[in-house]
């Protein structure tokens, strides 16, 4: 049963949610919002409402490969994006100036997670190899240092949800007042964003249990 619980989770949660993501953009990519404003438009409109100028807005390559980089100011977004005028467009353009919008402020979660970033890449990195090493020499001490590693990459996963779901409920806030969308376009704006979060969750729900695999490897190890 366990090993049920566990395949669903590393497997079918990501599918599943990806397969949401995926759908939800689609269906309301196809949807154009009142103000018929492009997401860079509504980036930029956001941005200067707020009093953000230094923050530039760039289009990139791929699909919902939208993203803000802290680092050089710039929140990028994919091109399906940038010159679209649909619902989908809106609320991935105003989720990322959230997102720049929280670095203004200097928002504490995402201060956080800025800072376990290269402890984060590095531990994930590290720990598969230390994890391993241990298993195959059955050293429990090694094991332990490669589950302390992956706990710090985990760590991340979870501070990354409030960071995200604080972008997109100022993503909402600013679309209404600022005039994007109307009160009565809300409920479709919601959706895609929900629908986004949604693989934060299942990336940090998969992280966790294979921690906790790791755990019980630990746990294992030192009962025999």
């Amino acid at each position: 049963m366990e090993f049920l619980i566990y395949f669903a989770i590393i497997l079918l949660v990501p599918i599943w949610a990806s397969s949401k993501v995926k759908s939800t953009y689609k269906k309301y990519s196809k949807v154009p919002t009142s103000s018929s404003m492009t997401g860079a438009e509504v980036a930029r409109k956001i941005l200067n409402d707020n009093g953000i100028y230094d923050v530039g807005i760039e289009e990139t390559r791929g699909t919902l490969s939208d993203h803000y980089d802290p680092r050089k100011k710039v929140i990028r977004l994919s091109s399906d994006n940038y010159h679209g005028r649909s619902m989908a467009a809106a609320a991935v353009s105003a989720h990322e100036v959230g997102h720049a919008i929280q670095d203004a402020e200097e928002y504490a979660f995402l201060k956080f997670r800025s800072a376990l970033v290269p402890v984060a890449s590095f531990g994930s990195n590290i720990s598969i190899f230390l994890i391993i090493g241990g298993m195959l020499l059955q050293m429990s001490g090694l094991l332990l240092v490669g589950i302390v590693f992956f706990a710090a990459a985990v760590l991340f996963q979870f501070v990354t949800l409030p960071v995200e779901f604080d972008a997109s409920n100022r993503a909402m806030g600013q679309l209404v007042s600022t005039g994007v969308i109307r009160n009565d376009e809300e409920r479709k704006t919601k959706k895609v964003l929900n629908a986004a979060a949604l693989t934060y969750v299942a990336g940090a729900l998969v992280a966790l249990a294979e921690l906790l695999r790791f755990v019980f490897m630990f746990i294992g190890m030192n009962q025999d």
